[in-house]
């Protein structure tokens, strides 16, 4: 290991049989060199925002560069070439357990918690996470602590919490950090009991929230937030990352453009991890139902047995294929419209061809699938019968396959 990396963190991952490194140091995190220059120059010079925003889409680096930062914050300039510096404050992180470092994220009830669940009845699940996936998702997060099925949020029980955490002196007499990941995932009661606290903060108190989608965040926080956007990570950090856990370089490369960004997917791929390999079955299994119901009845049949199978797994399983099933949707698109370099999604499902389905998808129905598919989407966060919501689906985008275009 890098001596200059000295308190990075070693996992080994026994389902895979690799040592990975994860580092919460800027140094250490994929690509965004601009992002690590400005907080780091903003933080040296003294000017750190009470409040902030880090707005990215899945797998971009949001959590990994709100830790480094963090900890910069906390416990000085820790890339320094001596990294003794400070020694006792970065172990202290090695563990995300340093006493001036809160967090706040989505959960639920479940067979630990019984009731009014919060961040801190899951903190030895979170700090495993953190260790194990820096980049993961909410769904994989979910899935740690055995909520899949349900929907998670940050609810006024955690609010409270935040209230009382921060009430407290720092530890070690610098900077405290609140961190609040997926914060979209606040619900309206938590959010106004924050709203105050986020704009005027106790003395050394620093916000960071982390929201895949501003737009769910009401904007009495946003206003009071400074706000940094995250780009989709660049292919070249991700493939090389890739290389680093063992894959041959063209294996790496391809991976990280089927990636689109995301090194989360990234990793799953590489792994054959990936939701989105059950995701194209399901659809693949969808879409020749459409065809073949042109005209025979019973094919409608298999389409309510499509539903019936997607309807029995978890909300938050749902809502990740639909979302799937747009990116496909606007992938077949760009093939459709001779644009093959905008393109980078594969379906691995044999016999199935992107490239053959994509005149089914243009100018005259685009725009009503997405509808739908949003649609869909809203109905079943908000607890519709995801039965009905599926076939209802599968009916009109089967109509809407079948429309010709211009």
């Amino acid at each position: 290991m890098n001596t200059a990396c000295r308190y990075c963190k070693l996992f080994y991952n026994a389902l895979h049989e690799k040592l990975y490194l994860y580092c919460m140091l800027f140094k250490d995190i994929l690509g965004l060199s601009h992002i690590k220059n400005h907080l780091a120059t903003s933080a040296d010079a003294g000017r750190i925002p009470h409040a902030q925003l880090f707005v990215g889409p899945e797998g971009s680096g949001t959590l990994p560069m709100a830790l480094a930062y963090a900890q910069y914050i906390i416990c000085g300039n820790t890339d320094a070439e001596n990294s003794g510096v400070n020694g006792s404050c970065n172990l202290k992180f090695d563990t995300y357990s340093h006493p001036d470092m809160h967090f706040a994220f989505p959960v639920s009830n479940s067979d630990k918690v019984r009731s009014h669940a919060v961040s801190n009845h899951y903190m030895t699940e979170w700090r495993q996470f953190l260790q194990e996936q820096p980049y993961g998702n909410l769904f994989d997060w979910y899935r740690s602590i055995g909520i899949e099925k349900k929907q998670g949020q940050i609810g006024v029980d955690e609010a409270h919490d935040v209230v009382k955490k921060l009430a407290l002196k720092s530890y070690e007499g610098g900077y405290k950090v609140m961190l609040i990941w997926m914060a979209e995932k606040m619900n309206i009661p938590a959010a106004n009991k924050l709203l105050k606290l986020i704009e005027e903060p106790p003395n050394r108190t620093v916000f960071i929230l982390i929201t895949e989608d501003e737009e769910q965040i009401i904007q009495t926080i946003r206003s009071r937030c400074q706000i940094l956007h995250f780009p989709p990570l660049a292919e070249e950090p991700m493939a090389k990352a890739l290389e680093e856990r063992g894959m041959e370089p063209k294996a790496a490369l391809r991976t990280a453009h089927e990636a689109n960004g995301n090194f989360n997917k990234a990793l799953d791929l590489m792994n054959n991890d990936s939701e989105d390999l059950i995701f194209e079955n399901w659809f693949v299994q969808w879409v020749r139902s459409a065809f073949k119901a042109k005209g025979n009845k019973a094919a409608i049949h298999e389409l309510i047995l499509w539903s019936e199978e997607v309807a029995k797994t978890g909300r938050e399983t749902q809502k990740k294929f639909l979302l799937y099933c747009l990116a496909v949707m606007r992938q077949a698109l760009l093939i459709n419209f001779n644009v093959e370099e905008l393109a980078f999604m594969r379906i691995h499902v044999e016999g199935f061809q992107l490239e053959k389905f994509a005149p089914f998808v243009h100018e005259r129905n685009i725009l009503n699938i997405v509808e739908e598919l949003e649609d869909a989407i809203y109905h079943i966060e908000r607890n519709g019968n995801s039965k009905i919501i599926l076939t209802d689906l599968s009916i009109k985008l089967t109509r809407l396959l079948h429309k010709k275009a211009a």
